[in-house]
């Protein structure tokens, strides 16, 4: 069972992505504003897996939809 705590930077890991503060300020500028008609896990940056990951965490409402929340919410300003 996975206790480890979520957050932006697990979640960037989990993603496979360099999870330092200044990586994901810079990958959320490099890809903001999100249109709000793209769900988050159907933007064109992701690979398959991570737009599959973001989808099943939503989906089932797992331990990591409210970080993927945050996120989405980051990348819509």
């Amino acid at each position: 069972m996975d206790t480890s705590k979520h957050n932006l930077s697990t979640l960037f890991e989990q993603l496979g992505l360099p999870s330092g503060a200044k990586d994901i300020e810079e990958f959320v500028a490099r890809h903001s504003p999100l249109p709000s008609e793209v769900a988050i896990q159907d933007a064109p940056f992701w690979s398959e897996s991570q737009s599959h990951f973001l989808e099943e965490g939503l989906e089932e409402d797992s331990d990591w939809a409210e970080v993927i929340d945050e996120l989405d919410a980051q990348m819509r300003h």
